[in-house]
């Protein structure tokens, strides 16, 4: 990881992934923090049942909230976890329409939305994506009830695992992997059922982005194996998931961002063919063929200097050890920092470590000279191995604009999207809010802790160190489930994401045999428009399976395009919507070849500005020409074959 080279910003909506800096070494130094659930005045005796909706029912005034909002419900719930009885989960359920989630007799599908992280609160999901309300920049509140997804189904928006935003647990009672997570879901949807009965019968649909892509299939597999499970799943749907493996969608896709976005390059054609090369020596270049040809090999990694260089400054750093799914994933995101990390309280020494180490590192950079001079050529880069994210976005700030005027601050890349160059970004903070007296009180929350975004140890002492194999490893298990008892999967990818690029889900999707056929059979290249008719993205269906690449999204895709996330949602995800779907040799909506390439070309501009968009850079017609005539040779040419299990790594110090 080369984050000492720069400040890698990742916004607070880390509705996906969780970016506050922590030290995995605080579980160790210190007890866990221990919470519980608070009893309001007016609770129902006794077990729970409908007696407890007029309890939860939100009905005190929401400060600075002046719009209307449909009828709310929301507080703590145990999860069932015997011994714990502290250990609850948040949730905050609106309704579709006036008295839909109390009727006894709906058979109307509802929906919920989850967070990653790990840690991660799905409050961010409310406040910032998909929910009813979003807080801005100055904290002052708007309306986002025409893109909010509760006006298409009854929807709830929980906080999961336990002790995560104003879900509780003891100090003993975190989870311990994702079954643990699984077991607790489905106990705390116990309880949700009895509060809601119709619930229960009613087509249940679970969605959620990000690390999100651990914990639902995890959730679906428990619901498989319970024998007796509270609710009716119909679909699962996941955002840029973290579904397979940490190289799998963190640097397997970085050649194909960079083809997205060359701006990130300078649409230089040799930087191009670098990375190229360092994806073919990786095991990277993997062949996706409709339907698959074999299955796709675990990809390997070889770590870079970089790697344990970086330990040094973060003991949160423990990624590449033992299980690198889930140690890269959640430690990358908390070893990056963000702009808002200038004012929080972090420690003196790893801060100042930080920044030493960020100078000496740009340093090197501005040393190794941008034209490759004295690289080793079929050698990995032994600096940063096969760590291709880290490397493309260290070029990105040592030498393109605008990129590179975020150097004072130690380099700020948004991985969430792009094209978005802002430094320092927009404010985002939902914690005034929540954690005022008068939100807590109306909410039901806990006042045994305050809300934050991203909660540290979501597995107690290891931290955001998931010990769980990644879904990867049973998803064909769990598809030939989900085909024989009806149960759709969804797959949405926002095409500026480079933390979780569209390429490495559709790696997933080809390495799973569903309807007892491995991958799609057909590429995916069916355009689906939104309500003007303007592009939106690419849409596929087969046998009960869809994936939706979004065009203009990045990874919080209900963020960064609101109006065509709930287009998807109400056509593709509860509707029926066929375009794209596949029935023998003809396709609904038909195949476009430009959409079949495995590149969709981002945006031409890239914005840039203090706290707003400010301006944006244009390279000249001249150059992008020249780089589309370069790339059309480049990847006609280009032909994928196996590498040695030998991988020879170069002992030069240049940079690209």
């Amino acid at each position: 990881m080369t984050t000492t080279s720069r400040l890698t910003r990742f916004k607070m909506l880390l509705g996906s992934c969780g970016v506050a800096l922590c030290f995995s070494c605080l579980a160790t130094a210190q007890s866990l923090p221990s919470s519980f659930p608070h009893l309001y005045a007016g609770a129902p005796s006794g077990d729970y049942s409908p007696e407890w909706q007029s309890y939860f029912e939100v009905t005190e005034p929401l400060p600075n909230v002046t719009f209307p909002l449909t009828r709310s419900f929301a507080g703590n719930l145990p999860v069932q976890r015997a011994d714990h009885p502290n250990d609850t989960l948040f949730f905050w359920a609106f309704e579709h329409q006036n008295g839909s989630l109390t009727s006894n007799t709906s058979t109307e599908p509802w929906g919920i939305w989850l967070n990653g992280g790990p840690g991660s609160s799905s409050m961010a999901g409310m406040f910032f994506e998909n929910g009813p309300m979003h807080i801005n920049g100055d904290y002052s509140m708007s309306s986002n009830t025409e893109f909010s997804w509760d006006t298409v189904a009854d929807y709830v928006w929980i906080d999961q695992p336990v002790g995560t935003g104003f879900s509780t647990a003891d100090e003993a009672g975190y989870i311990s992997g994702e079954d643990q997570m699984g077991a607790d879901f489905l106990g705390f949807l116990s309880n949700l059922v009895k509060v809601f009965p119709s619930l229960a019968t009613r087509p249940l649909y679970i969605t959620g982005e990000s690390y999100a892509g651990t914990y639902i299939p995890y959730i679906l597999k428990a619901h498989f194996e319970s024998p007796n499970s509270p609710v009716t799943i119909a679909k699962i749907a996941i955002g840029d998931g973290s579904v397979g493996s940490g190289p799998e969608f963190q640097d397997l896709p970085a050649v194909t961002v960079i083809e997205t976005y060359p701006q990130l390059i300078n649409y230089d054609p040799e930087v191009f063919e670098y990375f190229e090369e360092q994806s073919h020596l990786c095991g990277y270049d993997v062949n996706l063929t409709y339907p698959q040809n074999g299955t796709i090999p675990t990809l390997g990694y070889v770590p870079g200097i970089y790697d344990s260089d970086e330990a040094g400054s973060f003991s949160s750093r423990l990624k590449f050890s033992n299980n690198f799914k889930s140690r890269s994933f959640r430690s990358r995101l908390l070893s990056r920092f963000q702009e808002r990390s200038k004012t929080e309280d972090l420690h003196p020494f790893a801060k100042s470590t930080h920044f030493r180490k960020r100078e000496e590192r740009r340093q090197d950079w501005v040393r190794s000279k941008r034209d490759l001079t004295g690289r080793a050529n079929g050698t990995i880069d032994s600096r940063y191995g096969c760590d291709l994210l880290d490397e493309f976005i260290d070029y990105a700030i040592n030498f393109t604009f605008p990129w590179t005027l975020s150097q004072p601050d130690g380099g700020v890349f948004d991985v969430y999207n792009i094209p978005d160059a802002l430094d320092p970004e927009v404010p985002i903070d939902a914690s005034v809010f929540l954690n005022d007296n008068r939100t807590r009180a109306a909410i039901h929350a806990p006042t045994s802790k305050d809300w934050v975004l991203d909660f540290d140890f979501p597995f107690g002492a290891s931290g955001g160190n998931d010990p769980s194999p990644e879904p990867m490893t049973f998803l064909t298990d769990l598809a030939t489930n989900g085909t024989e008892k009806g149960v759709g999967f969804v797959f949405f990818s926002g095409n500026d994401d480079s933390l979780i690029a569209h390429r490495g889900t559709e790696v997933v999707i080809q390495n799973t045999t569903f309807g007892g056929i491995q991958g799609f059979t057909r590429k995916p290249a069916t355009p689906w428009t939104d309500v003007s008719g303007t592009l939106a993205g690419i849409v596929h269906q087969e046998r009960n399976w869809t994936y939706v690449l979004f065009k203009g999204a990045g990874h919080l895709v209900a963020a960064t395009a609101p109006a065509n996330a709930k287009i998807f949602l109400q056509q593709f995800v509860f509707g029926t919507n066929t375009t794209g779907l596949v029935t023998g040799s003809t396709v609904t909506g038909g195949e476009d070849p430009e959409l079949a390439e495995d590149v969709m070309p981002g945006s031409d501009p890239i914005f840039y500005g203090s706290l707003s968009t400010e301006s944006s850079t244009i390279w000249p017609e001249a150059t992008r020409a020249a780089w589309t005539s370069f790339i059309q040779t480049e990847t006609a040419s280009v032909t994928t074959t196996p590498i040695s299990t030998s991988i020879a790594v170069s002992s030069t110090s240049g940079a690209a």
